[in-house]
């Protein structure tokens, strides 16, 4: 279904592609209304809060650099022990 609204984006173009190609931001009207806002206020926050994303959620973790066999054996270790305690427990 299509609306008869339009909308204002600014889409940010991403330095490196191995992670993500671009990001879309969709422009609030009053913001572009609002006197005291420049176009290049708007770009600059939309590339802050890009940065940020990817500066607080992507870094690789401890744990995200384990291979998956590696989480598949701990698994099964812990289902394996609590077999046994159940079993020697009962």
């Amino acid at each position: 279904m299509v609306k008869g609204v339009t909308r204002r984006v600014i889409v940010i173009k991403s330095p490196d592609r191995r992670l993500f190609d671009e990001a879309i931001f969709i422009v609030r009207e009053d913001a572009l209304n609002d006197p005291g806002v420049k176009p290049g206020d708007i770009i600059k926050e939309a590339q802050t809060v890009a940065d940020n994303y990817i500066r607080d959620n992507l870094r690789p973790g401890r744990l995200r650099k384990l291979p998956a066999p590696v989480f598949m054996l701990g698994g099964s270790m812990l289902t394996g022990l609590a077999w046994l305690l159940v079993w020697l427990l009962a």
